[in-house]
């Protein structure tokens, strides 16, 4: 097994410089690139690029790669299913492994109430989908959503989006009726108050203001909320407080929507990250790691709920018969064994990156659960000054020593690898990484 990154060549290497400068002629340059990574293949936890380098990956792609890159199984799966069916379309007809997807799911889901499941291609998908669910069952227009929340690119999934006005600039006007609410972001309280002292104030002022004053509760259909925000910098929020607000919402009938697109599929050493605060959600948005790297998404909604009619929502390749089989093997190894090494390799990966933090002055903040780690990054532990330039500067110096990480937030770094990792990989890592902290910060004198 590999034990190290390797690197040959200058960043970018001669190949990637030459595909990188066709890309800037004929890709889109919406897309956002950290570090000129070209990738050629991958294995497991590691990737090698066109000019044969070789780099330890931490991003899993973007929390997709649950199983590791090219999981054996996996790739098993997908070929006997590619010699049976590539296409038919679960708009217009049926086919075996969308049925018995759909079965796994609705099973899996929190909760003892029956579950239906509406397949889409992406995260993106999976919101709108549960975006216009929430109008049609309860007949109701306004939504509550996040600050710092990530929900996707299309225009219902971007209205819900709080996260950076870039991605908002230029396409407004946006989905009316949604009103965006303080994250409970405990190492920057917005309302300045101290946990647990603040008795989950950010639930309260929801009712004693929000609803008191601007937003009628009985027009409010459902509350888009990620158990662990993303995006927003891996924001682990209070452990009562999915408790609280579901309570409070359910006090009007309004639906608790949980977005699960990065932290499901036992990334978080469990299936669902919402089975750590003991709330059975109404609606779970699914993407990412559900099918190792193939495009799915999925919507899980009570029975109940799912009650809209032939025609009036539907995707032409959601729930792709690849992209189901390929998720039905990505279950079977979350549940044997993958979940569980999560659990532990998170526990471990905390404990490293902990350490680290007491070396190093920048490190302010290090949370997350499981395979779901953000460390956010200061210039001074008392004024919690953001270090946004450190932050992207020290990706570039992991990427330049062979590890693959991304930011997170304004100023935090996420560390998601596949649900395969050993300790043996995280402590090459944190190695990798520290070098990384010690060779930006100690430029301006402000580290060790």
């Amino acid at each position: 097994m590999r034990k190290s990154p390797s690197i040959k060549t200058a960043l970018p290497g001669p190949q990637a410089s030459k595909l990188i400068k066709l890309d800037g002629t004929y890709v889109s340059p919406s897309y956002t690139r950290m570090y000129p990574l070209v990738v050629a293949k991958a294995k497991g936890m590691w990737v090698h690029d066109v000019d044969q380098n070789v780099f330890l990956d931490f991003t899993a792609g973007i929390a997709v790669n649950a199983t590791g890159h090219c999981h054996p199984e996996v790739v098993k799966a997908i070929k006997l299913q590619a010699d049976k069916l590539l296409h038919m379309s679960g708009t217009d007809f049926y086919y075996t492994s969308q049925i018995e997807l759909a079965e796994k799911l609705a099973l899996l889901a929190p909760g003892n109430a029956g579950k239906r499941v509406y397949f889409g291609n992406s995260g993106a998908e999976a919101v709108e989908a549960a975006f216009k669910l929430a109008r049609w069952h309860t007949k109701r227009e306004l939504n509550l959503a996040f600050f710092g929340a990530f929900h996707g690119r299309t225009m219902g999934a971007l209205s819900l989006t709080a996260s950076k006005t870039v991605q908002k600039k230029n396409y407004n006007p946006l989905v009316p009726g949604i009103t965006h609410i303080p994250y409970p972001y405990c190492y920057r309280c917005p309302y300045n108050l101290c946990y647990p002292r603040c008795n989950v104030a950010c639930v309260h002022w929801v009712e004693d203001t929000l609803f008191r004053t601007t937003i009628p509760p009985d027009e409010v259909a459902a509350i888009f909320v990620e158990p662990i925000q993303g995006e927003g910098g891996y924001i682990v929020p209070p452990p009562e407080f999915h408790r609280e607000m579901y309570k409070l919402v359910k006090k009007y009938d309004i639906l608790y929507v949980v977005d699960e697109v990065q932290s499901g599929m036992g990334r978080t050493g469990k299936m669902f990250a919402m089975e750590h605060f003991d709330v059975n959600p109404d609606m779970i948005a699914l993407a990412k790691g559900i099918a190792s790297g193939m495009p799915l998404g999925a919507l899980v909604a009570r029975s109940d709920i799912m009650d809209w009619e032939a025609g009036s929502h539907a995707s032409t390749f959601g729930g792709n018969p690849l992209s189901c089989q390929a998720a039905m093997t990505t279950i079977d190894l979350l549940e044997n064994e993958l979940i569980a090494n999560a659990a532990v390799q998170g526990d471990y990966l905390l404990a490293g990156l902990g350490e680290l933090q007491k070396i190093h002055e920048s490190m302010g903040d290090v949370r997350g659960k499981g395979l779901m780690v953000g460390v956010e990054l200061v210039k001074d532990r008392e004024t919690k000054e953001p270090a946004r330039a450190w932050r992207n500067e020290i990706v570039r110096a992991a990427f330049e020593r062979g590890l693959l990480v991304l930011g997170c937030g304004e100023n935090s770094l996420r560390f998601c690898p596949a649900l395969t990792v050993t300790a043996e990989e995280i402590d090459k890592c944190l190695s990798i990484f520290d070098d990384a902290i010690q060779s930006v910060t100690s430029r301006s004198g402000e580290d060790r």
